[in-house]
């Protein structure tokens, strides 16, 4: 049962699909504590080679994540059914607070999903239907929220003016799990209800705090 011998170890065969098999017997070990491929690999009794492919590919797939440290996490894809269950009463609030659209968005390979939406009441409204996807490379605060490296900065904000969309600005927090960004909550109006100072200055600090009512609600399921 060697990491040479690349035999099964203790990995049940629970549906005869060794691939299958093996990815959940991956999940089910780093859900009880985060581990290095090659831990991982003498863990389960499975060959090195083995375990870095499929965490890798599990990597790529939002289903681990993987630290600075090169140990492996749950990854943002079980965050997100999280995310939809506590998102619609945090985004309620935010709305409330703020009068505008109030969004989740979530990274999905190069672009960002919009996982849930409370539109503003407001006749002239920034919207976009849940599902909707646009390509991180289009700079607008959501995006930037979601590409910061975590930890290279204290919590913050960003703001977009006109970026995306001339006539409506956004303004944007992370939402962490564990040591990844797995969502960005946002506040986007039409540009003719800003203040001076900018979206950031008027809403931030309401963005920000919402951003952590969602992580702790992720914290606590």
């Amino acid at each position: 049962m060697g990491d040479a011998g690349g035999g099964d170890g203790i990995v049940r065969r629970a549906t005869g699909v060794g691939v299958l098999d093996r990815v959940v017997a991956i999940l089910d070990a780093v859900e009880a504590r985060p581990m290095g491929a090659s831990e991982l690999a003498r863990h389960l009794g499975l060959a090195v080679p083995t375990v870095h492919r499929l965490a890798a590919a599990m990597v790529v797939h939002g289903l681990l994540f993987r630290d600075a440290e090169g140990r492996h996490h749950v990854g943002s894809r079980f965050a997100s059914t999280a995310l939809a269950a506590a998102a619609s009463p945090v985004l309620e609030e935010l709305r409330r607070e703020t009068g505008e659209t109030a969004q989740v968005w979530v990274p999905r390979g190069d672009s960002r999903v919009c996982l849930a939406c409370v539109e503003s009441t407001s006749e002239l409204r920034a919207s976009l239907p849940v599902g909707t996807a646009l390509p991180l490379s289009a700079k607008g605060s959501a995006a930037q929220a979601l590409t910061e490296e975590p930890g290279e900065s204290s919590r913050r904000w960003f703001e977009s003016v006109s970026v995306r969309t001339p006539g409506l600005c956004s303004v944007s927090a992370p939402v962490h799990y564990a040591t990844e960004i797995v969502a960005a909550v946002c506040v986007a109006a039409p540009v003719s209800r800003v203040r001076a100072e900018g979206p950031g200055a008027q809403w931030g600090a309401l963005v920000v705090a919402a951003a952590e009512r969602l992580e702790e609600a992720l914290l606590s399921r």
